[in-house]
């Protein structure tokens, strides 16, 4: 596997941005929605909607699957190497009179250590399911701390670049010199905060920001009767940084020259008064520059480009904007909405793993068949210096190995908390790749007492730029 790296490095500097093996088209293999509303149902349904057909290896050509399969062992030495540290050797020492088993709510007096080990917003669902808000947790496992790793050529991009990476006296990223992987795999000094929430923005999920996700999206008032049901269809394109399928480093010429770096279409499913409603956003890698954000509005037949204060406005049916894409789409900036960082604390806590098995009763709206793992995690706050911002700051839960993060905290600008974002991730151990299909992502609006959870379906998919352009729309051939 050496000469694999060396030969990967090597091809993605050299290679032009067109190779020899070109993947399948999506619209070939992706199922469609109604298939994976029959595969889980949104309530009291344990099955994992990645069972049977709707398995990733079963739905992808058997080449195209092949291509994102490394050797196990190899990534997990390779990660390691990178990061400089396993999870299983740092976790345990909190608390460590709580083992892997079973548990439920009535535990909490028994082991009061356990508010120790659930941060404060998830150690408030330990409870039985009722109002005001969805997503409690009456029951739940704890499993053993394993190693987790990105992807092999995640992994050498990472340690061969780290080395290259420049910031000013601020500790900004000098976005040139950031050629792809990790920029900062192991953060430390006065900017450590701020490395850590460069590795969050910059970070690799789901088939490297290259898929096609299906989300379900209920919506509940305080008396958690519903008041939402919901549905989009997000295509998403990496384009620059690539280091998931060829052609790797750039998709074309544009996407290098204009510093362009993903693209996504999100298409609304439901409800009804939506349906034909699409969404576009075309991020840039230079920080000080506005993403393109448009939307096709199909009574108009027309498409509405949105400014930069859009991002602040609430995505309908849902607790939270624009920018809490993903939990956190925000670009670092010094000048633009900067923030000022800090680590509140280096510690372990029971995060969230998802299999694709929990599921959601009806009655209570309560999450089942969750699990947790001790993961070693930084508590990270970033302060909002530009009072016009709709948050006053943010709390982040950041997996210290994965820099994957489970749980957002948002704050209005009178310091109240406002709107939280609390996320698992399946893991492909054969990929190395963390994705969010299979989760039951839950949102809440604290202020408006409400809250969402959402159900996904995420697949690797390499589109074509057609794919991700509103022209369509328009029937623009």
């Amino acid at each position: 596997m050496v000469c694999f790296a060396a030969a990967f490095i090597i091809g993605l500097c050299l290679q032009p941005a067109s190779w020899a093996y070109d993947p399948p088209d999506p619209k070939t293999y992706i199922p469609t929605f109604m298939d994976i509303e029959r595969a889980k149902k949104f309530y009291e349904d344990p099955r994992s909607v990645y069972a049977g057909p709707l398995s990733i290896k079963n739905r992808l050509p058997k080449e195209f699957y092949e291509k994102l399969l490394f050797p196990i062992e190899e990534m997990k030495k390779e990660w390691a190497e990178a990061v400089g540290f396993k999870a299983p050797d740092v976790v345990g020492k909190k608390a460590p009179e709580i083992k892997p088993g079973k548990y439920t709510y009535k535990d909490l007096e028994k082991y009061p250590a356990f508010k120790e080990l659930f941060w404060p917003i998830m150690y408030s669902r330990i409870k039985p399911g009722g109002p005001p808000f969805a997503g409690s947790i009456p029951d739940f496992e704890i499993i053993p701390t394993q190693q987790f790793y990105h992807s092999l050529p995640v992994s050498q991009y990472t340690k061969e670049n780290a080395s290259k990476i420049r910031t000013d006296g601020k500790g900004y990223l000098n976005p040139e010199s950031w050629e792809g992987g990790f920029p900062f795999p192991k953060p430390a000094g006065k900017f450590k905060a701020l490395q850590v929430m460069y590795n969050v923005e910059k970070r690799y999920s789901s088939w490297d920001s290259s898929f096609l996700i299906f989300q379900s999206v209920h919506g509940y008032r305080k008396d958690l009767s519903r008041d939402f049901d919901g549905a989009i269809q997000v295509r998403s394109l990496k384009l620059t940084r690539r280091l998931a399928v060829e052609p790797y480093g750039r998709l074309d010429e544009r996407a290098m020259k204009r510093g362009e770096v993903r693209t996504f279409v999100m298409d609304y499913l439901k409800p009804r008064d939506s349906i034909g409603t699409a969404m576009s956003a075309l991020y840039y890698t230079d920080p000080g520059k506005s993403d393109l954000l448009m939307v096709y509005v199909p009574s108009l037949r027309r498409i509405r480009m949105l400014t930069s204060s859009d991002s602040q406005d609430p995505i309908q049916g849902q607790d939270l904007i624009y920018d809490d894409n993903d939990g956190f789409l925000q670009k670092l900036s010094s000048t633009r909405f900067p923030y000022e960082w800090k680590i509140v604390e280096e510690t372990e806590y029971l995060a969230p793993v998802f299999d694709g098995t929990e599921y959601v009763t009806k009655k209570g709206l309560e999450y089942h068949n969750l699990k947790f793992m001790r993961r070693p995690i930084y508590v990270i706050e970033g302060r909002q210096l530009d009072k016009n911002y709709v948050y006053s700051k943010r709390i982040f839960y950041v997996d210290r190995e994965t820099f994957m993060f489970y749980a957002v905290m948002n704050y209005d600008q009178k310091q109240r908390l406002y709107r939280t974002f609390e996320a698992g991730f399946k893991f492909e151990p054969e990929m190395g790749v963390f994705h969010s299909g299979g989760s039951s992502n839950l949102l809440k609006d604290h202020i408006d007492i409400h809250s969402c959870i959402l159900l996904s379906y995420d697949i690797p998919a390499f589109w074509k730029r057609k794919d991700i352009s509103l022209e369509q729309y328009l029937g623009a051939k």
